[in-house]
């Protein structure tokens, strides 16, 4: 019924114009397609923005974000518009196929990375902690692990300052994907015991041993009387 119609329609076109519809249909339909990608980006981008915003997300995460909705975006519209110009579904099908399976192999590689990511991720939206807190990341509840502060969180790892050196001499650097794995005590307002003190020297200075108390003085020698001869 659609079909008959526009076949109708296109009679009733001047014959020049009959001449270009297979190139102002196609194109018109490019444009459409050009132009809903870019809102889509668009909107998505906003709406990143206002998550970013509410959650305090860090730019180490927005940008790959906004970098992958674009991607994807891009590739979206690029495929629609191939089919557009009259490119075979099943060559579209079999690239796809391939580039996924490619794609799969390549995470199953990096996925250790990916994991990090993920969990950086999980660490920016559910805050188990922030920088400046105080953590220690057990193997157990009972033995003791890597303990500092928090002094910065990416897309790999979580920095701690080390705890059991001076200040600024050392920090650790934890997998984000490790954090998800042990136990995390976190250190509520205060810092841990002994925080900047080495390992080697006691949390509290020895007591000073206690003075012996002082030889009393010799009682003065009184002399006798002298007994007259």
């Amino acid at each position: 019924m659609a079909s008959s119609k526009l076949q109708m329609l296109t009679q009733r076109l001047p014959a020049w114009m009959q001449d270009w519809l297979e190139v102002i249909v196609p194109g018109t339909q490019i444009l459409l397609i050009v132009l809903a990608a870019w809102l889509i980006q668009r909107t998505l981008r906003r709406l990143m923005r206002g998550a970013s915003a509410r959650y305090q997300l860090p730019d180490e995460l927005v940008v790959p974000i906004n970098g992958l909705i674009r991607w994807l975006t891009i590739a979206t519209a690029t495929l629609m518009v191939l089919e557009r110009l009259g490119v075979s579904a099943t060559v579209l099908w079999t690239a796809f196929t391939g580039f996924a399976t490619v794609g799969a192999v390549a995470f199953f590689a990096a996925w250790s990375v990916l994991s990090n990511l993920f969990c950086a991720l999980l660490i920016f939206t559910v805050r188990p902690f922030r920088v400046g807190d105080h953590i220690e990341v057990l193997d157990t509840a009972e033995k003791p692990g890597a303990k500092g502060r928090v002094v910065d969180i990416n897309l790999l790892y979580t920095t701690l300052e080390d705890l059991t050196l001076a200040p600024g001499e050392a920090c650790l650097q934890i997998p984000n994907a490790l954090i998800f794995q042990r136990v995390v005590r976190r250190f509520n307002g205060v810092a841990p015991p002994a925080a900047n003190l080495p390992a080697n020297l006691p949390a509290h200075p020895p007591a000073a041993p206690a003075s012996a108390p002082e030889a009393a003085a010799p009682a003065p020698v009184v002399p006798a009387p002298s007994s007259a001869p």
